[in-house]
């Protein structure tokens, strides 16, 4: 069995297993599909590795920056999905995504469980990106920039997500992005900075973001930073120690990392090299293919 097609093997049955999770009995498979699978894999010839190659110490410097430093090329996007995960529908037809995430957006700017943050805001901040990805990552809450322009992750530590979003080779668009809470966290008093939410307003918000999660059925989500991980699997324990070991929400596949405000703060070459091997093991739970140059980013020569 070539690598290739044990990567689409795995894929499949994780994509399944996913589906089993979340109370999935049955699914239909179109009859082409299964004529499809019942050939034999094909035999392909293995050619040899290139030589390791290491990215400069220019291009690697560049790969946590903010986006606004340097542009990079775009980059499809390379999910490779089985072509049995493909056209697998479930068996009961669900109500359409995109009408149902209309309503709970509508829902959700204009709520107004917690006067204090709802005098204090200047926009809800629901969420963006793609309704189908398999990729959602989870932060804490909006800040000044993000509530003033109404979308998450637009700030300097925005930047810098989307420049490691774009180093796996997608596109800030081919993932989808929210946070535990809505609305940013008042700071009475103070003319700037942020604040940590306070667990009676991440209680009162996160249902909005299990409905965020619920109907896009990510394959993998990224929980950046303590807070992500606290609101989401209720684990307070220090983020130095769940990054970089894979945890569970509700049947799916959950990274722990850093917040990319701690990089901002945390310039070290170690530091970055742990958050880029988050990245690399949820590249690898995907079945998305990596480069030797992805591979060797942020080592020491």
């Amino acid at each position: 069995m070539s690598e290739h097609y044990r990567q689409l093997l795995d894929t499949t049955i994780q994509h399944l297993e996913a589906m089993k999770s979340r109370g999935v009995r049955h699914v239909a498979v179109a009859p082409e599909t299964l004529r499809a699978l019942a050939q034999p894999a094909p035999r392909t010839r293995i050619a040899a590795p290139p030589p390791p190659t290491r990215g400069s110490r220019r291009e690697e410097a560049q790969i946590f920056q903010p986006a606004a430093a340097q542009a990079p090329a775009p980059v499809a996007p390379s999910f490779p999905v089985p072509a049995a995960v493909r056209t697998t529908q479930l068996s009961e037809p669900r109500p359409d995504k995109a009408a149902a995430f209309a309503a709970l957006r509508e829902r959700v700017l204009a709520c107004v469980k917690c006067a204090h943050l709802v005098s204090s805001r200047q926009n809800v901040v629901f969420g963006v990106g793609s309704l189908d990805t398999p990729l959602m990552f989870v932060g804490e809450a909006p800040g000044a920039d993000e509530d003033a322009q109404g979308e998450p992750f637009v700030g300097a530590a925005g930047q810098l997500l989307t420049r490691i979003i774009q180093a796996t080779g997608l596109q800030r668009g081919d993932v989808y992005i929210a946070n535990i809470l809505k609305c940013r966290p008042d700071t009475p008093g103070q003319s700037s900075g942020n604040r940590k939410p306070k667990p009676e307003e991440m209680a009162t918000c996160i249902p909005y973001l299990h409905e965020q999660i619920d109907l896009i059925q990510p394959r993998v989500i990224v929980a950046l930073g303590a807070t992500a991980v606290e609101g989401l699997l209720g684990k307070t324990v220090g983020i130095t120690r769940l990054r970089g070991h894979w945890q569970t929400y509700r049947g799916t596949p959950l990274m722990p990392t850093y917040h990319p405000a701690y990089l901002l703060r945390n310039q070290s070459l170690g530091t970055k090299r742990e958050v880029w091997e988050d990245m690399l093991q949820v590249m690898e739970k995907l079945g998305m293919p990596i480069s030797e140059k992805q591979r060797n980013f942020f080592l020491k020569g």
